[in-house]
């Protein structure tokens, strides 16, 4: 890393245009710096929460007796100690909306302590909360940002269905969000709510069921298998709403926001600045190649999480099926990834049944600490191929977590490098197993076996590149892509299509749904190539097209410093593009137009007592597909 060191020596006197030649930015410009940090910080998320749902160990079936049985063991097995908090009951838990008032009505049938349990005789769910509470626990809830819930939509024929008429079996948030979550967590007491999205999805005129009058139509703003056919600021806006009456009736922040949107309407994009954690793909299921679907929906995102929104790849399905007790290496692999990815850590699984060997996986307290690290930086992808990946992560400690993962039913061989770590190639690095214990020693490069489906995770310890700093893509958890320059959102191609179980090989198969290609990478540009300007290639940087604005928390840094420049990757290229520096909403210093072709240009700017910096790419005008730029070798020092 030469050149870096090189340019960072030069400060001001790099910059390549005076401050004094930027032209006036209008304040509607999305791209005028805001000098502040925009991605969600309300709620009570600073590390991925953890903590056991119902559906997938019970789906609709979900009774107190098994929701309470569950969270003693979370108690008394220990995990309650290691972080496993939120109990959350999901789908299933209602009997109707009352007709009169619009209340809710809890099924006292499975949820015996809510019968009269709340003013003038209502049900509640105030005891039942009361209790987890007392157990040192948190309470979640679940329902739907349309009128009917996912259950209704999909699984109507299971247990637990809400009954009445056509208007008392409308049990979602629709029209009654200040109503429910007022309920919700202001009388009932509960820290979470998790909101599907399948009540605006589901329910359109042409319906069968709608026709016949078992339920209302409600034009659907979702379709999962196209961002282009989905309302996309329609459905933000519903999800917003939910948002605002939280922050209304939880006045010390102690709450939980998670968006079950499954990655569809382009959430990959705004669930960061919406909610405390936002899934990312359809639910996942307990077999190995729904595992890498669910996973590749997360691993490309590093820059779209961050403490207080994570990305949510869906619950943990160790204890089942491919995951199973008779399945050790792929639970230990989930259970890594997960962590690597900083993704919340729930159990989907009925723990009455879980052997000693499945709690220990789930209480491996290394790994938990990698997910629960406090620097909040998601792994990023060192080294990606379809057999092997190498990720990495920056933890609070200064030192790396790294993680090789086998993704084939064969044995793999790996070379982790120094550089893959960024690391010095002659200094000592130190690998501390994680899962096995031990401990390795190498300088430069190290082979390493790997079993079918096996991940190795280590904590590791060398010589940093950059002495006295950080690159931008080493903490991603402090970079957030306030504007990422995607126009059009585009399906993403490079997620693992496994097959939908729910729908086997009918239809003509699973195509890219997702929207998120082209959004900002970490060490790659938007479409998954390396950063590479006039020909030079570059290990280490931020890819992000122009138009853009990304927004660097600064902890303590004295300077950033970067290689600026339209990447090799770029179609467009009739337009320059202008890359800027602002600290706390001020400009600091810019590059002069850059042309495609053009050599990297160094730019570097003193940060010193600078809270929040914004890197600004933009054209003079405009573009529909707007070219990858980098901020190569991007970084902080001290």
């Amino acid at each position: 890393m030469r050149s870096a060191r090189m340019f960072l020596r030069g400060g001001a006197a790099l910059l390549a245009a005076t401050v004094s030649s930027v032209p006036a930015i209008a304040q509607s410009d999305d791209l005028a710096p805001s000098g502040r940090w925009s991605a969600y910080s309300a709620g009570a998320a600073q590390v991925p929460p953890m903590g056991w749902s119902s559906w997938n160990a019970f789906y609709e079936d979900v009774s107190e007796e098994k929701v309470l049985a569950s969270a003693q063991i979370i108690v008394d097995s220990g995990l309650a100690a290691k972080g496993y908090r939120y109990i959350d009951v999901d789908d299933g838990w209602w009997l109707q909306r009352r007709a009169r008032d619009g209340r809710m009505v809890i099924r006292t049938t499975t949820f015996p302590s809510a019968k009269g349990a709340g003013p003038g005789g209502d049900t509640s769910f105030r005891p039942f909360t009361d209790r987890l509470h007392a157990m040192g626990l948190k309470a979640g809830i679940y329902s739907d940002v349309g009128r009917n819930t996912c259950g209704q939509a999909f699984t109507s024929t299971m247990a637990n269905m809400p009954e009445g008429t056509l208007a008392e079996r409308e049990v979602a948030l629709y029209g009654h969000v200040d109503q429910d979550i007022a309920l919700y967590f202001k009388e009932w007491g509960f820290d979470l709510i998790k909101v599907d999205g399948c009540g605006i999805r589901a329910f359109p005129a042409s319906d069968p069921r709608v026709k016949a009058g078992q339920y209302r139509a409600l034009a659907p703003l979702v379709d999962v298998e196209s961002v282009g056919r989905s309302d996309i600021a329609a459905v933000r806006g519903l999800y917003e709403e939910v948002g605002r009456a939280l922050k209304r009736y939880n006045p010390d922040n102690d709450f939980l926001y998670s968006i079950c949107l499954w990655g569809a309407a382009d959430v990959r994009a705004w669930g960061k600045d919406v909610g405390n954690i936002s899934r990312t793909s359809e639910d996942i299921s307990p077999s190995w190649s729904r595992m890498l679907h669910n996973f590749d929906s997360v691993s490309r995102r590093a820059l779209y999480a961050h403490p207080g929104s994570w990305n949510d790849p869906d619950m943990l399905f160790i204890g089942t099926g491919d995951f199973d007790a008779a399945h050790r290496t792929e639970a230990r692999t989930h259970f890594s990834l997960w962590a690597m990815a900083n993704a919340p850590l729930f159990i989907g699984y009925d723990l009455r049944k879980a052997p000693p060997t499945m709690l220990a996986i789930l209480g491996n307290a290394r790994i938990i600490a990698l997910d629960q690290d406090p620097a909040g930086n998601q792994a990023v992808l060192a080294f990606d191929t379809d057999d092997v990946q190498i990720l990495v992560k920056a933890l609070a400690s200064g030192d790396k977590a790294v993680a090789i993962f086998n993704r084939t039913a064969s044995p793999a061989q790996a070379v982790l490098t120094a550089d893959h770590l960024k690391f010095t190639a002659d200094g000592d690095v130190t690998l501390d197993d994680l899962w096995d214990g031990g401990t390795t020693h190498f300088r430069g490069e190290t082979k390493l076996a790997l079993a079918p489906h096996q991940t190795l995770v280590f904590t590791a310890h060398g010589t940093r590149q950059l002495p006295g700093g950080l690159y931008l893509s080493e903490q991603p958890g402090s970079v957030n892509p306030a504007v990422d320059g995607v126009i059009v959102p585009e399906h993403e191609p490079l997620i693992h299509r496994g097959i939908l179980p729910w729908r086997g090989t009918r239809g003509d198969g699973d195509h890219p749904r997702y929207g998120g290609w082209g959004g900002a990478q970490a060490d790659g540009t938007p479409y998954g190539e390396t950063l590479q300007v006039a020909g030079r290639r570059f290990t280490t940087g931020i890819g992000v097209l122009a138009n853009s604005r990304l927004e660097v928390r600064n902890t303590g840094f004295a300077r950033f410093s970067a290689l600026v420049g339209v990447d090799d990757s770029a179609r467009d290229r009739s337009q320059p593009v202008r890359f800027a520096v602002y600290g706390d909403g001020k400009l600091l210093g810019q590059s002069a137009p850059m042309r495609y072709g053009d050599a990297a240009a160094p730019l570097s700017v003193d940060v010193r007592g600078v809270t929040l910096i914004e890197l600004v790419a933009r054209t003079a005008t405009p573009m529909r597909f707007p070219d990858p730029v980098s901020w190569s070798e991007a970084a902080l020092t001290r």
